[in-house]
């Protein structure tokens, strides 16, 4: 019995992650001409077109579909049996990781962050890009190397996680503003004009939720994408914002901050990879220097 070649394998991977002849020969370092014979032969070899015409694309046939996630898995357990064990230099590692967070993980944690990297890796530059949604398909494809972030629904199934911290929602209002002067009650809370923040524009949320079962409802004032607009309104109007406490640690200086007096449940934000980087020597330090930085960061 002939043996199928496995180097269709690291082909077929290419090609069904990236959907196109031309993508799959780029990410190979192939010319297209020898990328379609390749597809030829995987047809062959797999009795099915794989990518078919529609229009001016193509897309995949219901048995690539099947084999998409059971073939980059095998790909990256190849690449890791023989990949060479070796010591991680960290004076000598030259490498830029991309690190995806919600608005005010930087400010807080960012200038520690690289700090420290620069202390023990001097050649890694971290790259951080704000989280406009809860998708996987950005670490899937390799584009950012870790996040920190609350798991969501649309965390795909197979990313890792470790717990970074817990966190809560608190009301935030400038100084002298009369939640400031008093001891804030449910419905003292409630009768203030609120910032709701939202990146999908929506009015209600969690709080909102917990104020319900006391027959209370906020004025929402107006709606903001992210937690740093809410504090610099809330810093020049008489607005509440209510916001995660560790998150937005530095964003509120100056600010008179109250714990919420609802019975709201605490979140934890974690960090989330892609399993083929969880044997990553670098990757594995970057994790454990993200976790030691947040750790040793105090709460304000």
């Amino acid at each position: 019995m002939d043996l199928p070649d496995l180097n269709l394998l690291v082909t077929l991977d290419a090609v069904l992650a990236e959907g196109s002849v031309v993508g799959a020969a780029r990410r190979l370092r192939l010319s297209p001409s020898a990328m379609s014979r390749a597809l030829a032969r995987l047809r062959e070899t797999t009795g099915d077109p794989l990518l078919v015409r529609a229009g001016r694309g193509l897309v995949a046939t219901p048995r690539a579909l099947e084999l998409r996630e059971r073939v980059s898995r095998l790909v990256q357990e190849a690449e890791a049996v023989l990949r060479p064990a070796e010591a991680l230099r960290l004076d000598q590692l030259v490498r830029t990781f991309v690190l995806r967070t919600r608005e005010g993980f930087v400010e807080n944690f960012g200038a520690e962050l690289i700090a420290r990297a620069a202390t023990h890796a001097p050649g890694v530059r971290l790259c951080f890009m704000q989280k406009p949604n809860k998708e996987s398909a950005a670490l899937r494809d390799g584009s950012v190397d870790l996040e920190a972030g609350v798991v969501g629904e649309g965390t795909g199934p197979e990313v890792r996680t470790q717990a970074l911290f817990r966190d809560r929602f608190v009301g935030v209002v400038r100084s002298g503003h009369p939640l400031s002067q008093v001891d804030v009650t449910p419905a003292l809370y409630a009768s203030g004009r609120h910032i709701a923040v939202s990146r999908r524009g929506l009015e209600a949320g969690p709080v909102d939720v917990a104020l319900e079962p006391l027959g209370l409802k906020r004025e929402i004032v107006t709606i903001v994408g992210s937690f740093a607009s809410a504090l610099a309104l809330a810093r020049d109007a008489d607005l509440v914002a209510t916001v995660p406490e560790r998150q937005t640690g530095k964003l509120r200086a100056g600010l008179h901050t109250f714990a919420l007096p609802l019975p709201m449940p605490r979140m934890t934000i974690c960090l989330l990879w892609h399993p083929r980087l969880d044997a990553d020597l670098a990757h594995r330090w970057l994790r454990g220097l993200v976790l030691a930085t947040c750790a040793d960061s105090p709460q304000r």
